[in-house]
């Protein structure tokens, strides 16, 4: 395909390297110099020699390669794609929550705005939220602003979760019933579901992981049929990483319509104009970037 060609073209003149995000469309994955989770793509922003960092995802994913790399230019294809659980945590809300428990620590999902990010102690992902809570100097935690990875992390720990109230929409909508009925069409097939999930579902899988750990384990299982409980787009990722399974979505709805905003169209005119450009304010950034600095130093 002849824009697909150009886009590989015009990155590399540029000296910009493509990250999108497991839940983009297969296409905007299979062209990405990487694809990964919000942890590997925060990784790779920090450490990237590139000039220009082309972020497909949505929008707090390009905003934490903007504070992770500052010297760099980064863009994002789509600046509409956004994310209705970040919109759920407001810097506001949050500062009300701080007060009303002093001798908390606050323990941010990396799906959150920058100026969240700002007042937060720590930041996670859904693949070392865990890790993150255990390794926080408090036994007590407020934990922004997924309500259902928050009480996953709360059935492992001994310190005492505060709970925000924001979930996933996408997720969210995946019940119990759906995945019981998609269990019984398929007997003989292992679950895994991401724990953004509700607990319910969460309650009968058999494997609760997130994206990056999804693709560690089927790479190792021996299971040859799988229901995977996440967003669509994961199981092009899945299939590049063990082609001889079988992968079945959890239901048709698992669908996040912001991440299918980028194509090739807007993929090849924001590597050509260089815009969206993405900033964030340095009042914001410097304090956003200690949070997921932490973040990046407790995940290995």
């Amino acid at each position: 395909m002849y824009i697909k060609e150009e886009i590989k073209r015009v990155a590399k003149d540029k000296k910009a390297i493509i990250l999108a995000h497991n839940y983009q469309n297969e296409d905007i994955q299979e062209i990405a110099d990487f694809s990964g989770d919000s942890l590997e793509l925060s990784q790779i922003a920090a450490t990237s020699n590139a000039e220009i960092i082309v972020l497909c995802g949505v929008h707090f994913m390009a905003e934490s390669a903007a504070i992770l790399a500052p010297d760099k230019k980064v863009i994002i294809p789509d600046i509409t794609a956004g994310c209705p659980m970040a919109d759920m945590a407001t810097p506001d809300e949050l500062n009300k929550m701080k007060m009303k428990h002093p001798d908390a620590k606050v323990v941010t999902y990396i799906n959150t705005s920058a100026a969240v990010k700002a007042l937060s102690d720590i930041c996670c992902t859904s693949s070392n939220a865990l890790k993150i809570v255990e390794r926080v100097d408090a036994k007590k935690i407020i934990f922004v602003p997924d309500r259902n990875l928050g009480s996953y992390v709360k059935r492992f720990t001994n310190k005492e979760i505060i709970l925000w109230k924001g979930y996933c929409p996408t997720h969210d909508l995946f019940t119990r019933e759906d995945l019981l009925t998609i269990k019984s069409k398929f007997p003989d097939a292992i679950v895994m579901v991401h724990p953004e999930c509700r607990p319910e579902v969460i309650d009968i899988a058999d494997e609760v992981l997130s994206t990056g750990g999804m693709g560690k384990f089927v790479a190792e299982t021996r299971h040859k049929k799988i229901i995977v409980g996440t967003e669509k787009g994961m199981i092009f990722k899945l299939k590049s990483i063990a082609p001889d399974k079988e992968y079945i979505p959890a239901t048709d709805s698992f669908i996040c319509s912001d991440m299918k905003k980028i194509n090739f169209e807007k993929l090849y005119n924001s590597i050509i104009k260089e815009e969206t450009v993405l900033t964030v304010s340095d009042d914001i950034a410097q304090y956003a970037r200690k949070s997921l600095s932490k973040m990046l130093d407790l995940s290995y």
